[in-house]
C-alpha cells in the first residue's frame, strides 16, 4: 500500500514512517521543507503545507491511505483557526486525489461544551476530516510517552525543578498515558484492518493514573520523589504562569495543554482490541525508555 503521513517530522510521525516502512508499506512523508528532513531509506518526500492548498497540487496522486498527524500548537493563539483551515484543505485534497483510507490521530476525552481549547480543536478537527470522501479512521489517546513528546517534556522538567509543587486539583484528574511504541503499533494495525475504515476508537496505556501519580512515578524513574501539595485556590489558568517559570515549552503550547488537565482522558470504550492486539506497555517501562532515550 502506498501511504502520506503529514506531520512526519513531528514526534509520532518520526516514529510511525519507519515502521510502516518494517510492515511493507511504500511511504511518502509530505513536509514544508524537504531540505531540512532527513528520511529513511526508501522514503520519498513531497514538499506541501496543508495552510496553502496550492502546494498540494500531486502531493496526494497515487496514494492509497493518508495519515493526519498534524497539529498547530506551536503558533500561538489562533491555533484552532489554523486546525480548522489546514484540516479542511487536507480532507479536500485528499477525497480529489481519490485516496481510500484517513488515519487520524486525535486527543481522548470526553465531549461537551466544557472541553479545553485544545481538545475542543481535536475534536473539530475529526469532524472536518470525517467529510471527506474516503474512510476515516480515528484514534484518540491521552498524554503519549516518549523522548520527544512536549507533554512527557513538560512532566519531566516540573518534576526536575520543583522538588516540592503546590498545585491545583487538576492533579487529582485522572488521564491513561500511552507509550509512543504502542500508539505506532495501533496506527500501523488499524490500516491492516479493513473493518476498522470508519470506526473511532480510543487507545491507553494498561494503567490509569492521576496526574499527581505521573508526577510522582515519573520522579521516581528520575532518582527523586517530589512533594506535591494540592490546593484548591490554584486554577489550571495561573499554574501554566509557574510552568512558564521552570520549563522551556513554549507557552503557546503548554498553556493550552495545562487549560485540558481539567478534563479527565480515559478510554471508556475497548473496542480496538477487538481488531488489533498490542501489548501494551506499562507507564514506568514507557518513562524509563523515554529518559534513557533523551539521555542518549
Amino acid at each position: 500500500m502506498r501511504v502520506l503521513v503529514t506531520g512526519a517530522t513531528g514526534f509520532v510521525g518520526s516514529s510511525l514512517v519507519p515502521a510502516l516502512l518494517d510492515a511493507g508499506h511504500e511511504v511518502v512523508a509530505m513536509t514544508r521543507d524537504a531540505d531540512r528532513y532527513d528520511p529513511p531509506d526508501g522514503v520519498d518526500v513531497v514538499e506541501g503545507d496543508l495552510l496553502e492548498p496550492e502546494t498540494l497540487a500531486g502531493g496526494f496522486d497515487g496514494i492509497d491511505a493518508a495519515y493526519y498527524l498534524v497539529h498547530s500548537l506551536q503558533t500561538g493563539g489562533d491555533f484552532e483557526e489554523r486546525d480548522r483551515r489546514a484540516a479542511t484543505n487536507f480532507s479536500a485534497a485528499a477525497s480529489a486525489a481519490g485516496v481510500d483510507r484517513v488515519v487520524y490521530l486525535g486527543g481522548l476525552g470526553e465531549t461537551g461544551d466544557d472541553l479545553s481549547p485544545h481538545l475542543r480543536s481535536r475534536q473539530e478537527v475529526e469532524q472536518l476530516l470525517a467529510r471527506g470522501s474516503y474512510d476515516l479512521t480515528t484514534l484518540r489517546a491521552a498524554i503519549i510517552v516518549g523522548a520527544g513528546s512536549v507533554s512527557f517534556r513538560m512532566v519531566r522538567q516540573l518534576v526536575s525543578k520543583l522538588p516540592v509543587m503546590v498545585a491545583p486539583r487538576w492533579v487529582y484528574t485522572e488521564c491513561q498515558p500511552i507509550a509512543i511504541a504502542d500508539v505506532v503499533s495501533y496506527l500501523v494495525g488499524v490500516l491492516a484492518e479493513p473493518a476498522t475504515a470508519g470506526g473511532t476508537y480510543e487507545i491507553g496505556g494498561p494503567e490509569v493514573l492521576t496526574y499527581k501519580e505521573m508526577l510522582v512515578r515519573t520522579g521516581e524513574a528520575m532518582g527523586t520523589r517530589p512533594l506535591i501539595v494540592p490546593v484548591p485556590v490554584l486554577s489550571p489558568k495561573l499554574s501554566s504562569y509557574w510552568v512558564d517559570l521552570v520549563t522551556d515549552i513554549p507557552r503557546s503550547i503548554s498553556h493550552p495543554l495545562i487549560l485540558g488537565l481539567k478534563n479527565p482522558v480515559v478510554v471508556t470504550d475497548d473496542s480496538i482490541d477487538r481488531h488489533v492486539t498490542v501489548e501494551r506497555t506499562p507507564f514506568q517501562q514507557a518513562v524509563e525508555r523515554a529518559l534513557a532515550e533523551e539521555s542518549a
